[in-house]
């Protein structure tokens, strides 16, 4: 899951080698937090319009958790 949002990332800034991952343990829930890092000039182009990307990369996320039976959540920082 980590090596999916890394490559959606990289895919979309300026500066790939800034992308970083971090991973939170599950919760109560179940639900595993992801943390997405990128460099500030790129945080425009993950975000997208009114959000727009950042709601895409978090759909492609949950689905893809989905068929590996998990929760998770993108949380961009």
């Amino acid at each position: 899951m980590t090596e999916l949002l890394i490559a959606i990332a990289q895919g979309l800034v300026e500066n790939p080698s800034a992308v970083t991952v971090t991973v939170d343990e599950p919760n109560e829930e179940g639900v595993t937090v992801y943390h997405l890092h990128v460099g500030e000039n790129d945080m425009g182009r993950v975000i997208g319009k009114q959000g727009r990307i950042a709601k895409s990369i978090r759909t492609v996320m949950r689905a893809a958790a989905t068929r590996n039976n998990e929760k998770i959540a993108v949380e961009i920082e």
